[in-house]
């Protein structure tokens, strides 16, 4: 989606609004939407193309009561608008798992991802994203950064989870594929046959992965999900296979986009790069705004497990609710000039990464690999622009870059160094 600040378009009517149509977040900006429903409408109702309802909250307050609230608020029905009349994998899956089964599952797999487990693996997720942006940037000129950042999740990752290397270019393609079936960069014919041939290929590699798994345990999330204790049994193998999904598909459809974004809010910001540049002490700050600036998930759906009074709407059980966290991180309530990519922000508690029990259990890793690649760009790139048109995910779950190309100048060999 096109980060256009709302001054900058023409501005919406309540009736003009779909928060639906995934060819919007392609064509156009959803911010001038977003502020005028903060403003007058906190608490909207809009209908599917299939006839179903559901309520958008767009405001920071109710964005983060609504996914606090799981005694309320339930993700098995389906996380996403894609699946409304809800998602079959629901309660089998730790993303769609309410409590206390989602804590069995995740709280033995946070260790796994931790903040020191990120800095357990840094070194080596350092030398890789090393080579890739060498291998990409050394001869300068023009280059698809789409092509470099879809490589980040499982850089981070992909060892974590279980995922072999040799595996790691098309499982980001085809988990973005499943993501965005319909999307013409990763459309392989229709929408459905798309998402058939992404869900084989990815459930091919996975259930490999699992048999060797079974005979030799490692390190890594996929062994830890198959010695699970759930309730006093084990999960069975489609149950595996599903959460191995899930892990990969978290991985996959937040880094890259926010490394993208990134890479863009730079190259049209050039007194942004600058800045960062001249003081690489910024660049935790930079790497927490651009998660803020980008939110990589657009929405997250939950449905209404009780009566609930939802600002001044009162909604019965079996509701959905789209809380939009690409709203909620541009609130002016909440965040001081909050359509400024400002690289030396200070007090930036957006909610890229989600809040409450299901906050992204994959944050540190991604945060670390963001870091490092900032880091790797500051030491080998003197600037770079914009080169090309740029092309929009078509999706209104998840705010993608598939067409980014720019041209980069190389600081000269004798000066090139890593600020890490």
């Amino acid at each position: 989606m096109r980060m256009a600040e709302p001054a900058s378009t023409p501005p919406p009517t309540l009736d003009t609004i779909d928060l639906y149509d995934p060819q919007r977040y392609v064509d156009s900006s959803q911010h001038g939407a977003w502020r005028l429903l903060r403003d007058q409408a906190p608490i909207w109702a809009q209908q599917t193309p299939d006839g179903s309802t559901f309520w958008s909250v767009t405001r920071y307050d109710d964005v983060t009561a609504v996914l606090l609230d799981d005694e309320n608020y339930g993700s098995e029905h389906g996380t996403i608008l894609a699946v409304t009349g809800g998602d079959p994998a629901g309660g089998r899956t730790i993303n769609l798992m309410d409590r206390p089964r989602h804590t069995r599952v995740r709280q033995p797999t946070i260790p796994l991802m931790s903040m020191h487990a990120a800095r357990r693996h840094a070194p080596r997720v350092r030398d890789r994203i090393r080579r890739i942006v060498r291998d990409r940037l050394a001869a300068g000129g023009v280059t698809d950064w789409t092509e470099l950042t879809l490589a980040l999740p499982m850089v981070a990752a992909g060892d974590v989870i279980g995922i072999p290397e040799s595996a790691w270019s098309d499982v980001s393609r085809w988990a973005m594929a499943g993501v965005a079936p319909d999307d013409p960069a990763y459309a392989t014919g229709s929408a459905s046959a798309t998402l058939h041939r992404a869900h084989l290929e990815l459930f091919t590699v996975l259930n490999e992965v699992i048999r060797d798994r079974h005979r030799r345990p490692q390190d890594d999330v996929v062994s830890e999900l198959l010695h699970l204790d759930v309730g006093g049994r084990r999960l069975d193998q489609q149950e595996v296979l599903l959460n191995c999904y899930s892990f990969v598909m978290g991985a996959v459809t937040t880094t890259p986009q926010v490394a993208a974004h990134l890479v863009l809010a730079l190259a049209e910001r050039p007194e942004a790069w600058h800045t960062v540049r001249a003081r690489p002490d910024l660049v935790p700050r930079a790497v927490e705004e651009a998660l803020r600036w980008a939110s990589p998930t657009n929405h997250l759906l939950r449905r209404t497990l009780a009566p609930v009074r939802l600002g001044e709407v009162d909604l019965g059980p079996g509701e959905l609710v789209a809380a939009w966290i690409g709203a909620a991180n541009r609130d002016e309530r909440i965040f001081t000039d909050p359509y400024r990519f400002d690289p030396a922000r200070t007090i930036n508690p957006h909610l890229a990464f989600g809040v409450g029990v299901h906050r992204c259990i994959g944050a540190p890793p991604a945060q670390s690999v963001l870091r490092i690649l900032l880091a790797e760009m500051i030491g080998q790139l003197d600037g770079f622009e914009v080169a090309g048109p740029v092309v929009h995910l078509r999706s209104n779950f998840i705010n993608g870059i598939t067409q980014l190309p720019i041209d980069c100048r190389p600081v000269p060999a004798r000066q090139a160094g890593v600020l890490v």
